[in-house]
């Protein structure tokens, strides 16, 4: 059973919710309103480690050397970041 992630549309609450029929969406926790909706979440995945050099040649950059909480996305505009 998968958890979704919703907006209400009357007071701008996020909330989470578990769902048994992927269509349905819940009322608001916080102003009970039906005005809600799915929100697109974005996935996160580990591809194997810090030094992935299959793509640039190059290893991602340590977390440890920079002292922030980087993983070394090769987006270039990772918000995990800071």
């Amino acid at each position: 059973m998968p958890i979704y992630e919703y907006k209400c549309a009357d007071c701008g609450k996020e909330f989470e919710e578990l769902v048994f029929n992927r269509d349905e969406c819940p009322p608001c926790p916080e102003c009970k309103s039906e005005k809600t909706g799915k929100l697109i979440s974005a996935c996160k995945f580990k591809n194997g480690g810090a030094s992935d050099s299959r793509d640039t040649g190059e290893s991602a950059p340590s977390s440890s050397s920079s002292g922030s909480s980087c993983a070394g996305c090769s987006g270039g505009n990772c918000s995990t970041c800071g």
